[in-house]
């Protein structure tokens, strides 16, 4: 398993254009289940109404973690979405 950090700095947080950029970039690691936290509440990252259901605003602090095979391509793909994008 392996995670990363990020603080949210789009000034929407996480709405439905990033959300579903975010969605598209885990399906491709169908084998590896990658999740996105904010606080107790965590949920698969290929699930777009749960994702946005966190309610990820600017400032806030996200934890992704990928468990399986593919994690380390997995999370390096989304970091660099969250770097770009949020």
């Amino acid at each position: 398993m392996q995670q990363f950090t990020y603080t949210i700095q789009d000034p929407l947080g996480i709405h439905a254009r990033p959300a579903g950029m975010l969605t598209t970039a885990a399906k491709p690691f169908a084998d590896t289940t990658i999740t996105i936290a904010k606080g107790d509440k965590a949920v698969k990252m290929t699930q777009l109404m749960r994702l946005l259901s966190l309610g990820v605003k600017t400032g806030d602090t996200v934890t992704v973690t990928a468990e399986g095979p593919a994690e380390e391509e997995a999370l390096a793909a989304i970091k660099a979405l969250f770097e770009k994008n949020l």
